[in-house]
């Protein structure tokens, strides 16, 4: 102990003692409460930067501190193994995926560990490993056999840089979210899962998630997008055909001037072929941004076509335009365009010079200028012959049975979400288990044959997928009919691996099912960590596959994660860390120069784990000085030592009331930081946590260092061994050093979290806060049992507060005892 604080040697030891006792290793005892903590997995990149490090060092104070809680704590790792940038990396630098992927994975294992985390590797599983995707297969047949997949010509969002299609939620402002590059529409043939079928339940089921941050529920609900609406049909003028629209906004219904549909409408590919024009105009849209968010603001292009449509009610002509503001995902691919009341109609008039008729004023009688924009909110209806006058919900339903009455509609409820397309032109992915036979058409591969390997040497020469030019992989036996098949050569989304991965963790050895019931034991995750950006993709994803997994009889859940954790970013200079800014800190030489202990200190306590952490040299330093000063307080304090050899603390225990005034209020201060402490940690504001571990170590510093005072000795052991406690899921290195050197029982991490003791609590004064006008000007210590009128005396006799009492009447006092608050409200005297 007289040695200075070195990390690198006590965290070396640490660590090796924790490997060789195997305290981290899964264990299953019915006789403790379970908690099952998960961070997002990593992708094997090679090298853990700041926002991992920041992830998993929150998810481990939660493993830690609920471990020593004595809850039973599963807290596994592993590796989402697949996707692109290994299949780059293979092609740019003729590695195999495979080695590229595995030799990382070593690397940041090593990372991990040096980190301190307290994973159960014998759970660590890469969902690269056939053993693991074999089971994707297997239920991905099940959900086929249940008609819950399907494969259509559709259009997609290709990606042109990493040449395959990507999901709807990887389309970030109109770039595919791994490559930046301009997302194009393409029709081809894809594989989707039905979760369109579940859209009800993933929405009505957020309302359970209390644990969740309500921003991510927002974007949830929002992108499945229930609404209430009404579907039209407008007769196609000369056809018997309707083009059928969905709108919920029928109140506007009278004022719709033109119809506009998408680019791959039917009826927009039968003018372009006859018209080149309109065909050359498709084709240039082809290459424009698709994401929905950038609709309202691109700039709007159209063509017309010879075709009108029929008014359901007026039977006016409308003319029929293809327009780039229309997708053909959403709804019929066919608006109602209502220029007065949309605003991108409005633009779309204005360009194309189209009427505008205002059928809804404001409600409140003013006068709304459509010359200058479209009016959107919600009003009173006016040209609208029987409908005038009416409000928002008289119209919607006088309109909706006026046209349920006729045959031209009826009510419906829609929503945003689309089948979730899981088809990837890429090679490094779990092979789709289809066979495709001339005869017998979509086969499941039988279950006996799998799983359906992936193939390590491939020639990546070839434009498009390896495995498309793979024979042996390709080419196969039919099941059914024994003729000759082919293969899938598509692969899966990467995000449809992550969608179940939490399941598998507990039972990742296991060969025989997809899961077991330690998988039953564990689930749900009852502390997930992540990032948000994934709100609308791994995290609904994951709850849909929950309930697939639950309506198959694998799972007996409805939702996977009880509670989650979205940390925020880690900034330099104000902007988030990356290579392509040259701004990034290397975890590594952190540890090196400074500890694991310091670099979790600082991620801990630089911010609140939700809201972004701005880098600091500074508090890194600072950090790491307070670790030195804590190490050396335990080498200073050597009662410690001598209370836990000799007396073991039991003697004096219940003799507290003996203590000086003094040393009673360092020890009820020390209580009050614990039992705040303890508050911050059950709501993860680990931050604060810090802070009151600093306070509590100031507290400790007040009393005399080499005292032989039973109380002082005694009070310094209670405090430092509550301190060592509170810091232990932090900082766990230095505290399992300092708690072995101090002789306390046992290790740290399995030491019983401290509890506030009541008694030390109790006090024959109370301190008060004095604000007068609201505003904090003082402090005053009262005995408890002081009566208002008197507390009200010695507050105005109390000397800080008498320059803000000159010339002043005090009008009014306030006392409230449970926030030990005191106001004093105070005016003016009128003879000043």
């Amino acid at each position: 102990m007289n040695d200075p604080y070195n990390p690198k040697i006590l965290e070396k030891e640490a660590q090796a003692e924790w490997d060789e006792k195997q305290i981290f290793d899964i264990k299953t005892d019915s006789s403790k409460e379970k908690f099952y903590c998960l961070s997002m997995f990593p992708y094997p990149s090679g090298t853990l930067h700041m926002g991992h490090v920041r992830c998993y060092t929150l998810a481990d104070v939660i493993a830690r501190h609920q471990r020593m809680l004595g809850k039973n704590v599963l807290h596994p790792i592993g590796w989402d193994a697949f996707g692109m940038p290994a299949e780059n990396a293979a092609i740019q630098n003729n590695v195999p995926p495979t080695q590229w992927t595995y030799d990382n994975i070593a690397i940041m294992r090593e990372q991990f560990k040096s980190l301190g985390n307290s994973y159960n590797w014998q759970c660590e599983l890469a969902t690269s490993d056939p053993k693991y995707y074999r089971w994707e297969q297997w239920f991905f047949i099940q959900l086929f056999n249940k008609d819950l997949v399907y494969k259509k010509n559709a259009l997609v969002n290709w990606d042109p840089v990493d040449k395959t299609v990507l999901a709807n939620e990887q389309v970030i402002d109109g770039r595919g979210w791994r490559s930046g590059a301009l997302v194009e529409q393409r029709e081809i043939a894809q594989w989707f899962i039905k979760i369109t079928a579940y859209a009800d339940e993933l929405l009505a089921d957020l309302d359970q998630l209390s644990g969740w941050p309500e921003q991510v529920k927002i974007m949830q609900r929002n992108w499945i997008g229930r609404s209430e609406g009404v579907e039209i049909d407008f007769t196609l003028q000369n056809s018997e055909v309707p083009i059928q629209v969905y709108t919920t906004r029928p109140d506007t219904l009278m004022g719709a001037t033109y119809l506009a549909i998408a680019i791959d409408h039917p009826l927009a590919k039968q003018a372009a072929q006859q018209n080149k024009n309109i065909a050359a105009f498709i084709e240039s849209c082809r290459k424009t941004k698709v994401a929905e968010a950038e609709l309202a603001t691109q700039e709007k292009r159209g063509i017309a076509t010879e075709l009108t449509a029929s008014h359901p009610i007026t039977n006016e002509p409308l003319p029929i335009w293809i327009a780039n503001f229309v997708l053909m995902e959403y709804g019929s691919g066919a608006v109602m365009s209502v220029p007065a009341h949309d605003q991108r109609d409005w633009e779309f008039a204005q360009v194309y010079n189209l009427p505008i008729k205002q059928v809804i004023t404001p409600a409140d009688g003013s006068q709304a200028d459509i010359q200058q924009s479209a009016f959107v909110d919600k009003g009173l209806l006016i040209n609208s012959d029987a409908f005038d006058g009416m409000n928002f919900e008289q119209a919607f339903h006088a309109i909706a049975d006026h046209l349920s009455q006729h045959n031209k509609g009826s009510r419906k409820v829609n929503y945003r979400l689309r089948d979730w397309g899981v088809s990837r032109q890429r090679y490094w992915g779990t092979p789709i288990p289809i066979i495709n036979c001339p005869q017998c058409g979509q086969l499941p591969v039988p279950e006996d044959q799998l799983p359906v390997v992936l193939p390590e040497h491939v020639d990546f020469k070839a434009s498009g997928s390896p495995l498309m030019s793979n024979p042996e992989f390709v080419n196969t036996t039919c099941p059914q009919c024994q003729g000759q098949a082919q293969r899938e050569t598509d692969t899966f989304d990467t995000f449809v691996e992550s969608s179940w991965y939490y399941a598998r963790f507990p039972c990742a050895d296991q060969d025989e099912t997809m899961f077991d019931e330690r998988s039953q034991y564990w689930l749900p995750v009852d502390h997930y960590v992540g990032g948000i950006e994934h709100a609308v993709l791994h995290l609904l994803y994951a709850r849909f596959f929950c309930k697939l997994l639950r309506d198959a009889g694998l799972v007996q859940i409805d939702e996977p994660f009880k509670n989650l954790l979205t940390q925020g970013m880690v900034l330099k200079d104000g902007h988030k860390m990356s290579k392509s800014k040259g701004n990034t800190v290397a975890p590594e030489a952190l540890i090196k120069h400074y500890g694991a202990d310091t670099v979790r200190l600082f991620t801990v306590f630089a911010a609140p784990p939700d809201q972004s952490l701005e880098w600091s040299d500074q508090a890194v330093e600072g950090a790491y000085r307070f670790l030195k000063r804590l190490w050396s307080f335990a080498q200073t304090y050597t009662s410690i030592k001598h209370i836990n050899s000799v007396y073991k603390a039991r003697k004096i225990h219940s003799d507290w009331h003996k203590a000086s005034d003094p040393q009673q209020k360092i020890r009820r201060e020390i209580h009050l930081l614990l039992g705040k402490a303890c508050y911050d940690y059950e709501r993860s504001q680990f931050n604060t946590v810090v802070s009151a571990c600093m306070k509590l170590l100031n507290c400790l510093q007040e009393t005399p260092v080499h005292s032989t005072d039973q109380f002082d000795q005694l009070l310094t052991h209670e405090g430092f061994s509550i301190l060592l406690r509170l810091l232990a899921p932090i900082t766990p290195h230095i505290c399992y050093k300092l708690w072995d050197e101090l002789n306390f029982e046992g290790m740290v991490i399995d030491a019983p979290w401290p509890q506030v003791i009541s008694e030390a609590l109790q006090s024959d004064t109370v301190e008060y806060v004095i604000q007068v006008n609201g505003k904090l000007r003082g402090h005053i210590e009262i005995e408890a049992t002081t009566d208002d009128a008197t507390i009200i005396a010695q507050v105005i006799a109390c000397e800080p507060i008498q320059p803000y009492l000159i010339e002043k009447e005090i009008v009014k006092t306030i006392i409230i005892k449970q926030r030990k608050l005191i106001n004093l409200v105070v005016k003016p005297r009128k003879d000043s």
